[in-house]
């Protein structure tokens, strides 16, 4: 049976968000990245960040390269839909709808955002159309 993702702190979130934005890296570039002039402490708390996230297999140690540096693993959209789908799970019993339809209407889309959405369901819509290949 496959491991059910876990989530991710706020703090394990910065750090991941720091990888997708740079790539690879080590922890002496995060912790100074996060905390400037890092002390001892913060460098050891990037690490035990890192190894949880490891655990959680969002990252992954190059333990070729040294100073070992760390990649993500999960896709930042791969993450924004699990913690959509835990937040239906939870407010509304699993669909997402409800969420969609409340973001659409309270959030300030651009007329390109706007546009992007309905480019978006048109091309739902028509491959919805499309006969099913057996």
């Amino acid at each position: 049976m496959p491991r059910v993702p876990q989530d991710v702190t706020d703090a394990e979130l910065a750090i991941l968000q720091r990888l997708w934005d740079d790539g690879p890296t080590s922890v002496r570039s995060l912790a100074e990245h996060l905390y400037g002039k890092c002390t001892a402490s913060q460098h050891a708390t990037v690490q035990k960040l890192l190894e949880r996230l490891e655990g959680k297999s969002c990252v992954r140690r190059d333990r070729d390269t040294w100073p070992h540096t760390f990649a993500a693993l999960v896709e930042r959209g791969e993450l924004i839909g699990r913690q959509l789908q835990q937040t239906a799970d939870k407010l509304c019993d699993g669909s997402l709808q409800p969420l969609l339809t409340h973001l659409v209407r309270s959030a300030k889309l651009s007329a390109v955002d706007r546009q992007s959405l309905r480019s978006l369901l048109e091309d739902l819509t028509q491959e919805g159309k499309k006969p099913v290949k057996r």
